[in-house]
């Protein structure tokens, strides 16, 4: 899990570069290789993880809506 905690922090702190009105995916917040070295069942918990820590605390970040694939979609405020 501290390697949960590490992603997530990273996520979190890579989203703060992001301009206002810039929407994204959580994988985006990750270089490509990083993300696909990250296995499947962790990404959806980073996902899960993410979504409930924009949810839960003012971090200017706004859900906002699911893509086809299924994948949350968020906006930095």
């Amino acid at each position: 899990m501290n390697d949960m905690n590490a992603l997530l922090e990273n996520a979190l702190a890579e989203a703060k570069n992001l301009k206002a009105g810039e929407s994204f995916l959580v994988k985006d917040l990750f270089k490509g290789y990083l993300w696909n070295r990250i296995p499947r069942g962790e990404r959806l918990l980073l996902g899960s993880l993410f979504l409930s820590h924009v949810s839960m605390h003012d971090c200017q970040i706004k859900v906002t809506y699911k893509g086809a694939s299924g994948q949350q979609r968020y906006e930095r405020k």
